[in-house]
């Protein structure tokens, strides 16, 4: 669907007008698809990016050492030590500093 087309499907809506005369609408209704894209947009995109942030917010709290991770490029590991933004985790024979926020998932919680 193209713009013209969408454009003349809203105005086949719009009551007629006598030629010569202009249209005597409210100013705020002219908002209202406005405020409609706008909370179209929020329920699309922005609410469900807050709800995710939240969960992962939720889920670095609650990281303790002994819990297996995986990092945000692939890495598994498990974590040896917390501290501020900075974390510490073992993979196979290596020890990897790697920042709080790349941890992406908790596979397996410390019993």
């Amino acid at each position: 669907m193209t713009i013209a087309f969408v454009a003349s499907v809203l105005m086949g809506f719009a009551p007629p007008t006598a030629p010569g005369t202009q249209s005597t609408a409210p100013a705020w209704v002219q908002l209202v698809p406005f405020v409609l894209i706008f909370v179209v947009m929020y329920l699309v995109m922005i609410r469900p990016q807050q709800k995710k942030a939240k969960e992962h917010a939720a889920l670095l709290k609650s990281l303790k050492a002994g819990d297996k991770v995986v990092v945000s490029s692939g890495i598994v590991g498990v974590v040896v030590s917390i501290r501020d933004h900075h974390v510490t985790i073992r993979s196979e024979d290596s020890k990897l500093e790697v920042l709080k926020s790349s941890i992406q998932d908790v596979t397996e919680r410390k019993a």
